[in-house]
């Protein structure tokens, strides 16, 4: 049975995938120094060794101190016999930064992306926020690299628990994923329009839809200082929304953005389990399991 290596602080999310595709769970051991330097020891077998498939997984929300770990678990399980290595990184951070906006900026997603590839022979994720790159292949240059959506799954839900509900995207950018839950079940959707002043400002301009006496849901890929969400819901409502509630793949939610929201006038907030949150409400272990399972079988 193929080994799937976690962290302590994701056991759980590590385990309902391990059960979903039939893989053995096994914790790295992690020490750290009283410098904030960290020892790792892999889980190894009774022989010092590892199988030769082996999968990472680590979802890479506050990234920074998690890329260290990476690099020194992929390097070692190389030396210790795996010969074929695979992260499963739910969330994958520093995405948004595909361009130098001014001179000497750094390309984020561009350096992160060859560090990976340099790592794993395959990386797989849910609903990157690829903006202005085609797939995930450009972005990150390994041999196999797979871009789920959680945009389904997050309209399976809406559509338990919502009547004839209308789909809004935030922001032009949020176009893809509201297309993908509403040809799902049929909804009516549309996006907003965006302007960012700043991290926490922002103004938005809403479609021209009737939404008097309307349950609107407002759905992304990701939410993080939660004030274009709550802008958007704002205006809804002053607009007659009867209800808006919010969906998105990835729970971020830095600092006070739930309050935010919730205060802007949203109800219900739900999230998929790609980022551990109260807000949980759909599994993606099925969706990630699936794809681990094709990347697996020998090809045609």
């Amino acid at each position: 049975m193929d080994l799937l290596l976690h962290f302590d602080d994701e056991r759980e999310a590590a385990e309902r995938l391990a059960r979903a595709a039939g893989l053995f769970p096994a914790c790295i051991e992690r020490h750290r120094f009283p410098d904030d330097e960290l020892r790792l020891r892999l889980p190894v077998d009774g022989g010092g060794g590892l199988p030769l498939r082996v999968v990472l997984f680590r979802s890479l929300v506050r990234p920074n101190e998690k890329l260290v770990e990476l690099l020194f678990a992929a390097r070692t399980a190389r030396a210790l016999g795996a010969r074929h290595l695979t992260l499963v990184a739910p969330y994958l951070a520093y995405m948004r930064q595909d361009m130098a906006f001014q001179p000497g900026e750094v390309v984020s997603q561009r350096v992160l992306g060859e560090f990976l590839a340099g790592l794993f022979d395959a990386v797989i994720t849910v609903d990157p926020h690829l903006h202005r790159v085609a797939s995930l292949a450009e972005a990150v240059p390994t041999r196999h690299a797979v871009a789920l959506s959680a945009a389904p799954l997050l309209a399976d839900l809406i559509a338990s628990r919502c009547t004839t509900p209308v789909l809004i995207g935030p922001d032009d950018e949020s176009a893809q994923w509201v297309g993908a839950a509403a040809t799902q079940h049929g909804f009516e959707h549309a996006v907003c329009h965006k302007r960012r002043h700043g991290d926490h400002d922002v103004d938005i301009e809403l479609p021209p839809l009737a939404l008097t006496g309307r349950a609107v849901v407002l759905i992304d890929d990701v939410a993080s200082s939660g004030r274009t969400l709550a802008r958007a819901a704002a205006l809804l409502r002053q607009a007659g929304a009867a209800s808006v509630d919010v969906a998105v793949t990835h729970a971020l939610f830095a600092d006070d953005a739930l309050p935010v929201i919730r205060a802007a006038g949203v109800g219900r907030v739900w999230s998929t389990d790609c980022i551990a949150h109260p807000t949980n409400a759909v599994s993606v272990a099925p969706l990630l399991a699936a794809a681990l399972q094709a990347s697996a079988r020998p090809a045609a």
